[in-house]
């Protein structure tokens, strides 16, 4: 006999159910690479600026430490009424009418000296001012290095190296080199001096040249202004007071002495 048939529709029926009971199978995916960070954003360098091809502003030169020999002083240094004759002088060191209350040393005579260069400017000066009835009168030019050293001895003395400290006194000064000048304006109808608020050689705020009202502002300008047009520079602490620059300029200290024709 041949053996009866199993439950063939039972086992393919628990087979399905398996079936639909096993998780499902899905093909693996790769993942996507992550994006890449973002590149920095290029900030464009400036490109360098060019060099400046302007010269810096130059200063007066500094006032050097060697002494010239007189013979190289006599040969630059001019007497400014040899220049124009028109110019007044009042020598106050050649006197005792100055500050130290005597005359300073290498002053033995009353005149002016100035290098070449810095003279023929004043000279320039002095035509421009006649044609509006003033003129030029000066106090003090070139000055012997012995005398400079003469001022500083006396602040020491005195106990007065304030002015040195503020400036109204120099140990080295451009009055050394011959490229310095005091004066003031005159009325050349009268000889008066005009109207500048201060004496010269006073030491104060009252002298500087921009600490004026009215008519002495007036003729403090009006001194800057002649003395500029001629390549003069005015020192803000004393209304007198200009200098003249030149190249390479040299210390002095050749004793002020009669003019030989005099």
């Amino acid at each position: 006999m041949r053996p009866p048939a199993g439950p063939r529709a039972p086992v393919a029926a628990l087979l399905v159910l398996l079936g639909a009971c096993a998780p499902a199978l899905t093909p693996a995916v790769e993942p996507a690479p992550a994006p890449a960070p973002a590149a920095a954003p290029r900030v464009a360098t400036p490109a360098p600026a060019p060099a400046s091809t302007a010269a810096a502003p130059v200063g007066p030169a500094a006032v050097p430490d060697a002494i010239a020999p007189d013979a190289v002083a006599e040969s630059l240094l001019v007497d400014v009424q040899r220049v124009d004759s028109t110019i007044a002088v009042d020598v106050r060191y050649a006197t005792p009418y100055n500050f130290v209350g005597a005359v300073l040393p290498g002053y033995d005579a009353p005149r002016v000296l100035l290098r070449r260069e810095a003279a023929a400017a004043l000279g320039r000066v002095q035509a421009a001012l006649r044609a509006e009835g003033v003129g030029l009168r000066v106090f003090d030019g070139y000055r012997p290095a012995r005398a400079t050293a003469a001022m500083v001895d006396w602040t020491r003395r005195v106990r007065r190296e304030d002015l040195l400290r503020d400036g109204y006194i120099a140990e080295r000064s451009r009055h050394n080199l011959g490229l310095a000048v005091d004066l003031t304006l005159v009325d050349l109808a009268s000889g008066r001096e005009l109207k500048m608020g201060t004496a010269f050689d006073t030491f104060s705020r009252a002298a500087h040249t921009a600490n004026a009202t009215g008519e002495t502002a007036v003729n403090r300008q009006r001194l800057v202004r002649a003395m500029r047009a001629e390549g003069f520079v005015n020192l803000p602490e004393e209304w007198w007071h200009f200098s003249y620059d030149v190249p390479d300029p040299l210390r002095f200290d050749l004793v002020i002495r009669p003019a030989r024709d005099e």
